[in-house]
C-alpha cells in the first residue's frame, strides 16, 4: 500500500462508525476508479467534520462548500448500492 493511500485510510477513520464504514468502503471499492478530479475531492471531504459528513451523507443535507455535492452524491450512491443488494 502506497504512503498516500495509507493516509487515505487513515483519515477515513472517523469519530462515528457510519461514518467510517461508508468512507473506508468507499475508498477500497470505487476510489481507485474515480477520474482524478473526483479523487481530489474525496481527498477534500476527508478535511470535513464528523458532523458535517454525517449531515451530507445520512441526511443528503447540502455541504458548506457545494463544489463538494458530486462527490457527497457518488459517495452516497454507491453506499446505498453496496447495501440495497
Amino acid at each position: 500500500m502506497s504512503i498516500e493511500r495509507s493516509k487515505l485510510d487513515w483519515a477515513c477513520r472517523r469519530g462515528m462508525l457510519e461514518l467510517d464504514i461508508i468512507l473506508s468502503q468507499f475508498l477500497e471499492y470505487e476510489y481507485s476508479d474515480l477520474p482524478v478530479t473526483l479523487q481530489h475531492d474525496f481527498q477534500r471531504v476527508l478535511d470535513c467534520s464528523d458532523l458535517e459528513l454525517f449531515r451530507c451523507l445520512l441526511r443528503a443535507e447540502v455541504p458548506s462548500d457545494p463544489s463538494l455535492q458530486p462527490i457527497l452524491g457518488v459517495i452516497r450512491e454507491k453506499h446505498q448500492t453496496r447495501h440495497s443488494r
